[in-house]
């Protein structure tokens, strides 16, 4: 179970998070302040912090998520470069924030596998660490169609070799699902699986976040920090959303890919990098070529093999596979007994366009599990969903 540290001054935003993040099986622990927060680290072993001062984090390693009732640009770049996670404007948005809790926790509990280009082992997090197998029912990807079956077999054809994939798909259909089972099914799968949403990530910090920077490299790089390149050593890389990456940043890793050496910001070395890259978008990448947002040696560089994952109204006979799924997953992640649903409820959810996709699915299924009184039934559906 995921513990959090939450140390914000307001103690109507911190009982807001804790009764969430409870009602989600997570526990978490208040700070009032900077000393009752190194007070309680010393204590006991968090897996994530949620702070809205990072100047004031106690000085050990471990994952922090800032928030903010007042967010401006300058205070999201700060964040960010000192090392947060995401930067949140509250009121929160708790569905981000447990995704990113969930993404932490599962990234905390891989264990320590590659090795670093110095040819050390990297140094392990004192946190838990087991593999959480491909296998487990909140990770299968779930369908009897034969856009399903025609998806495993191109995972199954390519997983197993070290050759790049663009991965292509609506926001919802599980792109970076298929790309964990591409993972877990190659050679590498004993390496790291280390994701970056390159849409998420401000242009002024891609390139930092991306390869790394040297302590003094910019007025708040206290520290060495590493990218995700070579956090991915020995593994896999998700670049997932990489058509909304800069174009310089594009060109620095086209540089990576050709040369598999990169640079930190402001340094003078160039480290090697030995990585899988798999890529994802839910843009057409070459109409954004013919745009100019995206660099066509870099597209030919990622799409070696390209993975198209189909919207859920295309194979819409897996839904009932998929809601059954679901139930199960809300079931257990919500600590509630079992619950069964009605055909009628089914058939009604069957014929819906699903424009959210899958993730949309999931989270409609959980709202009927939390909401309804005991089977789901046709009247749930109408009412709820």
């Amino acid at each position: 179970m995921a513990k959090v540290l939450i140390i914000v001054m307001s103690s109507r935003i911190r009982n807001q998070l804790r009764e969430r993040l409870e009602h989600e099986g997570i526990t978490s622990e208040n700070a009032t302040n900077d000393t009752h927060a190194v007070e309680l680290c010393s204590e006991l072993p968090f897996d994530v912090i949620i702070t809205e001062n990072e100047a004031g984090l106690p000085s050990i390693d471990i994952p922090f998520i800032v928030i903010s009732e007042d967010p401006t640009v300058e205070s999201v770049i700060r964040a960010l470069r000192s090392g947060a996670t995401n930067y949140l404007p509250a009121p929160v948005d708790m569905n981000l924030l447990l995704t990113d809790i969930r993404k932490i926790v599962e990234q905390a509990e891989a264990p320590p596998l590659a090795k670093a280009p110095s040819g050390k082992a990297p140094s392990a997090s004192p946190a838990r660490r087991r593999t959480k197998d491909v296998s487990q029912p909140a990770n299968r990807i779930i369908g009897e169609s034969d856009q399903i079956k025609h998806l495993m077999r191109l995972i199954d054809k390519v997983a197993n070799n070290d050759t790049r994939v663009l991965i292509t798909g609506e926001n919802g259909t599980g792109k970076e699902l298929v790309a964990r089972h591409l993972h877990a099914k190659s050679a590498r799968c004993g390496g790291p699986f280390v994701e970056v949403n390159c849409a998420a990530i401000p242009s002024e910090l891609i390139e930092s976040e991306l390869f790394g920077h040297e302590k003094g490299a910019f007025t708040s790089a206290h520290k060495d920090k590493k990218g995700k390149f070579e956090l991915a050593h020995g593994g896999t890389l998700f670049m997932d959303e990489i058509g909304d990456m800069s174009l310089s940043a594009q060109a620095k890793v086209l540089r990576a890919l050709q040369e598999r050496k990169i640079g930190r910001v402001g340094g003078d070395k160039d480290i090697d990098v030995d990585v899988r890259i798999i890529a994802a978008t839910n843009k057409d990448l070459r109409e954004e070529i013919a745009k100019g947002n995206f660099r066509e040696d870099l597209f030919h560089r990622l799409a070696v093999i390209m993975i198209n994952v189909p919207p859920l109204r295309e194979h819409p006979s897996d839904i009932a596979l998929l809601v059954d799924h679901f139930i199960g997953v809300a079931c257990d992640e919500n600590r509630m007994s079992n619950k069964q649903i009605h055909s009628a409820a089914i058939e009604e959810l069957s014929t819906r366009r699903w424009s959210g996709n899958i993730r949309e699915l999931r989270n409609v299924v959980e709202r009927l599990v939390v909401l309804s009184d005991g089977d789901i039934t046709i009247d749930d559906v109408h009412l709820y969903c």
